[in-house]
């Protein structure tokens, strides 16, 4: 079973706007090789040198009603998939992860939830809140401390409305 988490963005900005935007994160710390781009994110999707297979797509509204994360209706417009490689190292996958998502924070604006299938919720943005996982597994201190904006700690976690 593969690890794969989900930045869900509710944005104003398209998924190849996003694609961009990461791609621009990415660069400068080398998670990117030269031949991948934002077209690549957008595509089949480009792959960090630690193995972390990334893709940005557009998403849908569902038929059964938003969730709601805080109690509060969530609902995407753009997603960005991060598939860990569980050959080589998770916690650095982790971290890449974790860096590339606050980047995206500090440059995509609306609501964010930072997710593992809907079940470990790292951190979620409402309103310009930011709020991140009580969970110590998921924040050692190296992780807290790459969080350039404040935040509070609270354990989230996602409802699903009766069909």
């Amino acid at each position: 079973m593969a690890i794969a988490y989900s930045l869900d963005l509710a944005t104003p900005l398209t998924a190849s706007e996003v694609a961009e935007k990461l791609d621009e994160i990415a660069r400068p710390q080398g998670l990117f090789g030269a031949d991948q781009d934002a077209g690549t994110l957008t595509g089949d999707g480009a792959v960090t040198g630690r193995g972390t297979w990334v893709k940005v797509v557009a998403t849908r509204a569902v038929p059964w009603g938003d969730p709601l994360i805080g109690g509060r209706p969530f609902g995407s417009t753009v997603s960005v998939a991060f598939r860990l490689d569980k050959t080589t190292d998770i916690p650095g996958q982790q971290d890449d992860t974790v860096r590339l998502t606050l980047g995206l924070l500090g440059q995509v604006p609306g609501d964010a939830v930072l997710h593992l299938d809907y079940e470990d919720v790292w951190l979620v943005r409402q309103g310009g809140a930011l709020v991140l996982s009580e969970r110590s597994d998921l924040w050692p201190a190296q992780r807290l401390a790459a969080v350039p904006q404040p935040y509070r700690r609270q354990t989230q976690d996602f409802f699903f409305p009766e069909d």
